[in-house]
């Protein structure tokens, strides 16, 4: 019985004899150390097509190394809006090649009362992460990770990080974070630019669960819009533990889709994340919700309203045409 070859076996004979002609592109480096050249046309998180000229091939994800893009191809521009960025038509990749892209943008924030995690939003340090995560705190410290020439990543714990807004009705803080010398900017994540969030769709969260530095986690989203309180949340099965406050949820294209912030204790599979809409409007609207180090009950809070002693409507709220005659 003859036995089928594998995907990527399959793929290195049909462009054995076509890699002479097809013009230096992107690069797609294979497990067993060939490189096929050609342009990406179509990605997501189990497949790659690489058109290498007179034929397309299909490689699973796992048969690959690396993918090295073309550069020189136009890139649509990113977008900038009040702090955050979004852009069009990106690529969807398996989040093991969007961790290597975004990962960066993820950091550990430390306080004298425990840690989570954040996510930066702009290049000169802004970073998103839950309110509930710096509570009652003034001293903050951010653990970040700058990328290097050599593709390493150089750890840097940075001090005197600045609150500079709050707003703990949606569990949500911007904080500055001052950019070292030795570094000429920060690198961040962009945000989503339009809400296409669908039920099974894969996303992973990056973080710092029980202070394990960047542990990514993978899962879909199980449900858009769970209530509670008032507000909806983007409910996932991807891991979330203590550690991973306010750190990000990516989807496939390497955009923050959500704000991790709480998890069901003692539930399988029971995590929520603070969608990017929410995020959106807390930055657009920072303002007031300023922090002021001398005054920590600055910005508008919004407190549980009394409840009803009497059903009907209120004698403030009546018209003459609700009095006896």
């Amino acid at each position: 019985m003859k036995r089928r070859p594998s995907g990527t076996a399959v793929a290195v004979i049909l462009v054995s004899g076509v890699l002479g002609s097809v013009a230096a592109g992107d690069v797609v480096t294979l497990t067993g150390g060939a490189a096929v050249h050609g342009t990406v046309i179509k990605r997501n998180e189990h497949t790659v097509w690489l058109d290498v000229g007179p034929r397309v091939l299909a490689f699973d994800v796992d048969d690959i190394v690396e993918i090295e893009f073309d550069t020189t191809e136009s890139i649509d521009p990113v977008e900038t809006d009040s702090l955050f960025h979004t852009a069009r038509n990106l690529p969807e990749l398996d989040p093991r090649e969007q961790a290597k892209r975004v990962g960066a943008a993820v950091i550990k924030i430390s306080t004298p009362g425990g840690l989570g995690s954040g996510v930066i939003i702009d290049e000169a340090g802004h970073a998103i992460t839950n309110a509930h995560v710096i509570q009652g705190e003034t001293s903050l410290r951010a653990t970040v990770w700058f990328p290097q020439p050599d593709g390493t990543l150089k750890r840097t714990v940075i001090e005197d990080v600045e609150i500079v807004a709050v707003n703990n009705h949606i569990d949500l803080a911007l904080i500055a974070i001052p950019l070292p010398a030795s570094s000429d900017r920060f690198s961040y994540a962009l945000l989503e630019r339009q809400e296409t969030i669908e039920i099974g769709q894969t996303v992973f969260a990056i973080g710092n669960p029980l202070g394990l530095e960047r542990s990514l986690s993978q899962g879909v989203i199980s449900a858009t819009q769970r209530s509670f309180d008032g507000l909806t949340y983007i409910q996932t099965d991807a891991a979330v533990n203590p550690g991973n406050s306010g750190g990000p949820l990516f989807n496939t294209r390497g955009e923050v889709v959500g704000i991790t912030n709480m998890g069901i204790l003692l539930g399988e599979g029971l995590n929520f994340a603070i969608p990017a809409r929410y995020v959106k409007d807390f930055l657009r609207n920072r303002e007031a919700f300023a922090y002021a180090k001398d005054n920590p009950n600055s910005g508008h809070r919004y407190h549980q309203p009394p409840r009803r002693r009497r059903y009907g409507v209120a004698p403030a709220l009546k018209d003459g045409a609700d009095r006896p005659r």
